[in-house]
C-alpha cells in the first residue's frame, strides 16, 4: 500500500478529483495549505501599500491506495494538475505500513 500526497494549485482540485474518479479512485483527504518552492513569493499592492506574499495557497490531496494503482494515480494527478507554469506542485509517494477501517476493524488493503 502507498500514500500519495499531491500539493497542487487550488483551482485544479476539481480537475484532479474528476481524473481520479475516472480511474476508480474515489476516496481522498484534502487540506488547504500554504507554502513555497522555486516559485518563492510575490509582491502585491493593497491600498497603495506594497507587501510581499511569501507563502502561496495550495491544496494538499492525500490518497491511500494499493501498490498496483500507484502509477495510474500519479499519471492522473500529473495530467489534471499541470498548467505548464511554475508552482504546479509536487507528488510524494510514501510506503503505507498499515491501514485500519475504524467502523469494521478491517485492515490492510481491505480497509481501502
Amino acid at each position: 500500500m502507498k500514500m500519495i500526497t499531491a500539493v497542487i494549485k487550488p483551482f485544479k482540485l476539481d480537475d484532479v478529483r474528476d481524473a481520479l474518479n475516472q480511474i476508480g479512485i474515489a476516496g481522498m483527504t484534502v487540506e488547504e495549505v500554504n507554502g513555497y518552492g522555486r516559485q518563492k513569493g510575490h509582491t502585491e499592492l493593497y491600498r497603495g501599500a506594497e507587501y510581499v506574499v511569501e507563502f502561496q495557497p495550495k491544496i494538499k490531496v492525500q490518497l491511500a491506495i494499493s501498490d498496483d494503482r500507484v502509477e495510474a494515480a500519479i499519471e492522473a494527478v500529473c495530467k489534471a494538475a499541470n498548467t505548464g507554469k511554475i508552482g504546479d506542485g509536487k507528488i510524494f509517494v510514501h510506503d503505507l505500513e498499515q491501514t485500519i477501517r475504524i467502523r469494521t476493524g478491517e485492515s490492510g488493503e481491505d480497509a481501502l
